[in-house]
């Protein structure tokens, strides 16, 4: 505001922002700080503390003013000792003006004006603390929930305001540029579109469906019908992705890479889910390709910062040499239990993946490391151990179960389903050293029923039919090596076996191009000359 004198006193550790020459008809003020993805803290002490300060991407204080304050002061810095990059917005406030935040039960801040986001690839959630009516310097705030009178704050209104940012555009000057022209109550009634009114008695929540990649700035301007005023919560914004994360990142989303290596993945298991028992090679070979790329993608992203096609390219070659090895075992040693254990340990992965993407996950147990990954790994090893008596079956089911989960990622990488998150949860816990911190509950919509439906199908389907198709069939095939290696002693002991005393394979081509020499001569036919 022209009206208000603005200084920033830097120490090199924490930034002081100094307001002065405060008219006398300001009643409080607020300050908001935009990041486009650090943290900065913002405190009413130079040292913060709780209920003092805020952390956050996009933070702000509201300070009451007192009786004869001309003057006023905030502090600035970052959690982490690193340097942030942002915007600060300085709004002053009248008497008449709603304070938002003022009726705050459910955040730290005593008045909190700031709105709390959460985002998920499907939806993003939004929440507030209801205002209260303003009040002159020196007075007593009105009661919040005695009465519900037209005199009280139950008389406000909350109208919901969204934002875009320009399309595909990530850039951090353009987001510093949007917040700046909507940051107060008339830029983004100019800018921003209305796009819901809540009453004082709805809940303060909204819900928004979530565009990944896509910046959207989402504030709360609540109004006093009576007095006709309003004033602004805290601007929010998000991406619906995060600039930090190596797998659900803002600069992975819809990568071409991934579109062809989930293709391919998808449509090698839904011939896994069918065929997979009677071609047991390729099985071998797709299995062997998912525990390799599995492994191998967490160690690279883990010990690298290799760009991300880079990463997906060379998951994608040692999957292929981790399923020659598997495929090469067999035929070398052909022991069928080793490589069905093999294989069952991909079923257990899924099985124990499910069990804590449930409620069972969030259970505050498993929040410690050592307890999450002992249970998952028992889970595991369990699946694999309990099939060891029907192997084929075990088998089998592990064909149709993990086959049809391949085509449910598959879908994924088009149209966006929670259930990649079954195995997805599990990739970020082996990333990330504090992901046990977090919540891994996920909303289910239509598509995550359809693919429910669609995994359940794919996967009874291609069970039965395998069942029924090698049920008159040998339990396994067996190895190749073997059977030459056992074919190669019998010819060698057996002289009775004809084959014993058939000459080598020249000498037998040649003899039999005699005899059908013969044939055409007794025939009368021209037999021609061969050099």
């Amino acid at each position: 505001s022209n009206r208000l004198w603005i200084a920033w006193e830097d120490n090199a550790v924490t930034l002081q922002a100094v307001v002065s020459r405060i008219p006398l008809d300001v009643a409080f003020i607020t300050l908001q700080f935009h990041t486009q993805h650090s943290n900065a803290t913002l405190s009413y002490t130079r040292m913060p503390g709780i209920g003092l300060s805020l952390t956050a991407v996009d933070s702000g204080l509201l300070s009451p003013l007192i009786p004869g304050q001309t003057k006023l002061s905030w502090f600035l810095l970052a959690p982490d000792g690193d340097s942030v990059a942002g915007t600060g917005v300085i709004l002053p406030y009248t008497s008449s003006d709603p304070v938002p935040g003022a009726c705050n039960l459910a955040f730290d801040l005593d008045i909190d004006p700031n709105i709390y986001l959460h985002y998920n690839i499907f939806e993003t959630t939004i929440r507030f603390g209801p205002a209260n009516i303003g009040y002159s310097r020196g007075s007593n705030p009105p009661a919040c929930d005695t009465e519900v009178g037209e005199n009280t704050r139950w008389r406000l209104r909350y109208d919901i305001y969204q934002y875009f940012l320009p399309e595909s555009d990530l850039s951090e000057q353009s987001l510093i540029t949007s917040i700046q022209s909507v940051a107060n109550v008339q830029t983004m009634r100019e800018h921003g579109k209305r796009v819901m009114t809540l009453s004082s008695n709805d809940k303060t929540e909204v819900v928004f469906s979530s565009i990944p990649g896509q910046g959207v700035i989402y504030s709360v301007i609540v109004r006093d019908p009576v007095l006709n005023t309003s004033s602004s919560y805290i601007p929010v914004h998000t991406y619906a992705c995060s600039f930090s994360s190596t797998l659900d990142g803002c600069d992975n989303l819809g990568k071409i890479s991934t579109r062809i290596f989930f293709t391919i993945t998808g449509l090698a298991g839904l011939f896994v889910c069918f065929f997979g028992h009677r071609f047991f090679k390729c099985e071998l070979f797709c299995m062997g390709f998912g525990f390799a790329a599995f492994l191998f993608f967490v160690l690279i992203t883990r010990t690298t910062k290799l760009d991300y096609d880079i990463r997906l390219t060379l998951t994608a070659v040692i999957g292929v040499v981790g399923g020659v090895i598997l495929v090469m075992s067999w035929w070398r040693f052909g022991s069928v239990m080793s490589c069905v254990v093999a294989v069952g340990l991909m079923l257990g992965f899924l099985i124990s993946s499910i069990v804590f993407f449930t409620p069972v996950g969030d259970i505050q147990v498993f929040r410690s490391n050592v307890v999450f990954w002992v249970t998952f790994s028992c889970i595991v090893v369990g699946v694999p151990l309990f099939f060891v008596r029907w192997p084929r079956e075990g088998n089998i089911t592990t064909c149709g179960v993990a086959g049809a989960y391949a085509v449910v990622l598959a879908v994924n990488a088009y149209i966006y389903t929670s259930l990649s998150y079954i195995t997805l949860n599990i990739l970020k816990r082996f990333l990330n050293d504090n992901f046990s911190k977090a919540f891994t509950d996920v909303p289910f919509q239509d598509i995550d029923f359809i693919m429910i439906t669609v995994w359940v199908v794919l996967g009874v389907s291609g069970i039965v039919l395998q069942l029924y198709r090698e049920r008159t069939r040998p339990f396994f095939p067996p190895s190749p090596y073997l059977m030459w290696l056992q074919e190669r002693e019998r010819r060698k002991t057996n002289v009775l076996d004809p084959s014993h005393h058939t000459s080598s394979l020249p000498s037998r081509l040649l003899a039999r191009a005699r005899q059908l020499t013969g044939r055409r001569e007794s025939a009368g036919e021209c037999t021609p000359l061969l050099l």
